[in-house]
C-alpha cells in the first residue's frame, strides 16, 4: 500500500494481519422427513425443542413413526432438529364466514377440530388502528381461532387476531394470518378482470371447520420428489432420519438409497433403521437388498434392533419404535460432551425413554453382525440399554474400507464442511505465495485446535495433520487456469472396538 507523503511528519497505517479465523459447524443438526399430525407440508421448519414440535406439528400422533422419533431425539440429548412434513392427498378442512373464507394450514382430520369466531363490536376493534392504516373502523373485526381436540390427544390452542380488514392494508387478514397463524389460512381465490372491490368484512359468528381427510402414508415418489428436495433450502443439517410412513410399512430401499446419495452430497449422515422382517440371519440380505453404492454407503448407517417403548397415545403400553431418532439423540448428546470424533456407542451411550429392545441379543448374535457392519443395540445388567457398534455401512470387515467407523466419517464431514465454509473469502484473491501463506496460517490453527482437542491420533501436530497449499501443490499452470489447490491430511482416531486383556500367572520359584 503506497502512501502519499505531502508534508514532514508521521504517517500511521493499518496492515492486514491476514487471520481469517475458522469457525467449525455444526455436527448434530438432524432432519426428519415424514407424516405429522399437521403443520407446513414440503417446507422444512426448524424445531429446538418437543414443546416446539408440538405446537408445529402436532407432537405424537398414532399414525406419525416420525413423531415418536422426535421425541426420543430430544430425550437423548438432540438440541434442533428440521422437521419435513409429508402428505399423500391429504385434504385441508375449511371454515365459511361468508366474505371469508378460511382453510386449515395443512391437510389432516385435525383441521376438522378447529372453529373460528368473528367480532366486530366496539370493545374488539380500534379507531386509532383504522386511522393509522387508512381504513374505516367498520372495516375492522377480530378473528379467534380455537383448536379442540379431543381431551385424549391433548394440544388445545386458542389465536387471537385483532383489528383485522379485508382491504389492502398492513392488517390485511390474509397477510397477518400468513405471517402469524400457525392453525389457518385464507382460501385465496383467482384475481378477477377487471378486479372486483374488496369484500365486506365478516359478520359476527362462529363456524366450524370440516372436509378434512388424512390421505394416505407417503409414497416413494414424495419422499424422492418433495421430501429430499425440500431440504435444498436449509443451510445445514448433519443426520438424517426417515422413519416409516406408517407403523405397518418400512421405510423402502429406493428412498434410502435417494436419501444416501443426498446425505453424500450434503455431507451428512443417513441413520437407517431395520425393517420389521429384519433378523440376525437375514441381516445380510437386508444390507444386500439397500444396494447401496461405496461411496453412499460411507454416509449410511445401520441400528438394529428396534425398541420397545411406552405410548402414550395408547395408556403408555408398550409398542415398538425404530431407533433412528434415539440414536441421532446420542449422537448429539456425545458430541456435545466429547467431540465428534468420538464413538457414539458404550456404556456412556445410553438409550433414555426405553423400556426394553425389541430382541435382546447375545454376544453371539452379534458376533454375526458387526462384522458386516449392523450396528447393535444392546441391553446389560446395570448398564441398561446402549448403543453397541459405530460401523458404517463400508463397515463390513471383508472391505476393509477406510471409511469403517461412524466417528472417523463424521469427522471428516465436519473437516471438509467446517474448511468449505472458511475458505469462501479465498475466491478471487491473487494466487501466489502470500494468499498460501495466509491459507496455512487459518487452516492450519483450525487443525490445531482441533489436535488441542484430542480429535487426532499423534502426539505432536507433526504427526497429527499436515496443511499444504505452495508452488508444488499449485503449479504455474493452475494458476494459469484459477486454480488454488490446498492438500489438508489427517491421523484419525479409531475406535477402540476391542480390548484385550492378557493375563498371565506368575510361578513362584521355592524358597
Amino acid at each position: 500500500m503506497t502512501i502519499a507523503t505531502l508534508h514532514p511528519g508521521v504517517y500511521v497505517t493499518e496492515i492486514p494481519s491476514g487471520v481469517r479465523a475458522i469457525t467449525g459447524v455444526a455436527t448434530s443438526i438432524t432432519a426428519f422427513i415424514g407424516p405429522t399430525r399437521w403443520g407446513p407440508e414440503d417446507e422444512p421448519k426448524v424445531v429446538n425443542g418437543f414443546t416446539e414440535f408440538e405446537r408445529l406439528f402436532g407432537g405424537l400422533w398414532p399414525r406419525s413413526p416420525l413423531s415418536f422419533a422426535v421425541r426420543s431425539f430430544f430425550l437423548n440429548g438432540g438440541g434442533v432438529a428440521i422437521i419435513v412434513r409429508l402428505t399423500n392427498n391429504a385434504v385441508r378442512s375449511t371454515l365459511d364466514l361468508g366474505s371469508l373464507q378460511l382453510e386449515a394450514s395443512g391437510g389432516g382430520v385435525w383441521g376438522d377440530d378447529l372453529t373460528a369466531t368473528v367480532a366486530t363490536d366496539a370493545a374488539n376493534v380500534s379507531a386509532d388502528v383504522a386511522s393509522r392504516i387508512g381504513v374505516a373502523v367498520t372495516d375492522l373485526f377480530t378473528l379467534t381461532v380455537s383448536y379442540s381436540p379431543p381431551e385424549s390427544e391433548g394440544g388445545r390452542r386458542e389465536e387471537v387476531f385483532r383489528n383485522l380488514t379485508m382491504i389492502d392494508s398492513p392488517r390485511n387478514v390474509r397477510d397477518v394470518l400468513e405471517a402469524e397463524s400457525d392453525l389457518v389460512r385464507v382460501v385465496v381465490t383467482p384475481p378477477t378482470v377487471p378486479p372486483a372491490p374488496p369484500p365486506a368484512r365478516p359478520a359476527p359468528a362462529t363456524v366450524g371447520a370440516d372436509g378434512g381427510d388424512d390421505g394416505t402414508p407417503p409414497d416413494d415418489a414424495a419422499y424422492t420428489n418433495r421430501g429430499l428436495p425440500a431440504l435444498d433450502t436449509v443451510d445445514l443439517f448433519n443426520l438424517l432420519c426417515i422413519p416409516p410412513p406408517s407403523f405397518d410399512l418400512d421405510t423402502s430401499t429406493p428412498v434410502y438409497g435417494a436419501a444416501a446419495a443426498y446425505c453424500r452430497l450434503r455431507r451428512a449422515m443417513l441413520l437407517i433403521d431395520p425393517p420389521a422382517s429384519m433378523t440376525v440371519d437375514n441381516a445380510g440380505d437386508t444390507i444386500e437388498d439397500l444396494g447401496l453404492p461405496a461411496d453412499a454407503a460411507r454416509n449410511a448407517a445401520l441400528y438394529f434392533p428396534r425398541l420397545k417403548q411406552p405410548d402414550p397415545t395408547a395408556e403408555n403400553r408398550l409398542k415398538l419404535f425404530v431407533p433412528c431418532g434415539a440414536v441421532a439423540g446420542v449422537m448429539a448428546r456425545t458430541d456435545a460432551a466429547r467431540g465428534v470424533w468420538k464413538a457414539p456407542a458404550g456404556i456412556d451411550a445410553g438409550v433414555a425413554g426405553v423400556a426394553d429392545l425389541e430382541r435382546n441379543l447375545t454376544d453371539g448374535e452379534q458376533d454375526r453382525l458387526n462384522p458386516i457392519a449392523v450396528n447393535c443395540m444392546r441391553s446389560f445388567p446395570i448398564i441398561g440399554r446402549v448403543v453397541w457398534g459405530a460401523r458404517t455401512l463400508r463397515g463390513a470387515d471383508i472391505l476393509a474400507d477406510e471409511w469403517k467407523y461412524v466417528p472417523v466419517r463424521r469427522l471428516a464431514l465436519y473437516i471438509e464442511e467446517s474448511l468449505y465454509r472458511g475458505t469462501q473469502w479465498v475466491v478471487f484473491e491473487p494466487n501466489d505465495e502470500p494468499l498460501w501463506a495466509q491459507i496455512r496460517l487459518n487452516l492450519g490453527a483450525f487443525m490445531q485446535n482441533l489436535f488441542r482437542q484430542g480429535a487426532f491420533e499423534g502426539t505432536s501436530p507433526r504427526e497429527a495433520y499436515f496443511v499444504k497449499c505452495d508452488a508444488e501443490t499449485t503449479t504455474a499452470n493452475d494458476r494459469n487456469l484459477g486454480r488454488v489447490n490446498i492438500l489438508v491430511g489427517f491421523a484419525p482416531l479409531r475406535p477402540a472396538e476391542f480390548v484385550i486383556l492378557q493375563i498371565q500367572q506368575i510361578a513362584r520359584a521355592e524358597a
